[in-house]
């Protein structure tokens, strides 16, 4: 079997349960992952045999995608800005939306030398970050352990520098941090509402962490509170404070943080024109 007919193969019979374009997508990470090459070298050697053994792989692993397990999931890798990290159903899959809030984060603030990440998930937004900004020091916290087995795994590969803290942020603080110690604050909280869970995928539904995605209908902002409230005494003044949000919410959460007190309180688009972020500058 070459390496195309292994390709088409998958995506033939992935197109019973994904659009065809996607099916396409998965396949083709799914034999970049098994061969080991990129998106050009598939191309380019799309004639030439696949190893031995590599086409005994594919029954198990299609039949977990034919589930609408995540292809993330699947191969245990996601590619964030440059990365290769590992995830597992304990964490998020890291989405093109928080690679731009990691560019904001370092086109804003090149010169930072303390950043909180909270809710760090796999570790994608602090060590993007930390490998982004090489002077400054980075906390990464999330209330699940699990997660930060992940994050820790992943932080050993790509910035052992990174410190990762288990912390319900809703309960408490990150411990050691004093007061106006840190030039941004960045966050992915969960933003979904419970009402919205209808229009979600069943990948995300079934496979993605509840605790990381939904909020409920009646204080769908609690997350934003807190980081705000938080951010007023751990952000020096001038000092940033970046979120991802929930597009539906964004004049309620930028009225919020406005509201906390913060200056130059500014919604940003993501490539799609949908506003997915916010900054928020510290007075």
């Amino acid at each position: 079997m070459t390496t195309r007919a292994l390709t088409d193969r998958l995506a033939a019979a992935l197109a019973a349960a994904y659009p065809a374009p996607e099916a396409a997508a998965i396949a083709a990470l799914v034999a970049e992952h098994l061969l080991g090459l990129d998106a050009l070298q598939r191309r380019m050697r799309a004639q030439e045999a696949v190893p031995p053994g590599v086409e005994q792989q594919l029954p198990a692993l299609q039949a977990r995608l034919l589930a609408h397990e995540p292809v993330q999931y699947v191969l245990g890798t996601a590619h964030f800005a440059g990365l290769d990290l590992e995830v597992t159903p304990a964490t998020l899959i890291p989405r093109p939306e928080t690679e731009e809030l990691a560019r904001l984060v370092v086109a804003a603030q090149p010169g930072a030398r303390a950043v909180l990440d909270v809710g760090t998930g796999s570790g994608c937004l602090a060590l993007a970050l930390a490998r982004a900004l090489p002077r400054a020091r980075v906390l990464a916290v999330d209330s699940s352990e699990a997660a930060l087995a992940v994050a820790r795994r992943n932080g050993a590969r790509y910035a052992p520098q990174v410190v990762f803290e288990q912390v319900d942020i809703l309960q408490a603080g990150p411990a050691g941090l004093a007061p106006g110690a840190l030039d941004a604050l960045v966050s992915n909280p969960p933003y979904v509402r419970e009402s919205e869970r209808a229009q979600m995928r069943e990948n995300v539904l079934d496979w993605e962490p509840a605790g990381a995605l939904f909020v409920p209908d009646a204080d769908p902002l609690l997350f934003y509170r807190r980081l705000g409230a938080l951010g007023r005494v751990l952000l020096r003044p001038g000092g940033g404070l970046y979120l991802e949000i929930n597009e539906a919410l964004s004049a309620e959460t930028e009225a919020l943080l406005v509201s906390q007190g913060y200056a130059e309180v500014r919604g940003v688009a993501d490539m799609f024109g949908r506003p997915r972020l916010v900054r928020a500058v510290a007075p």
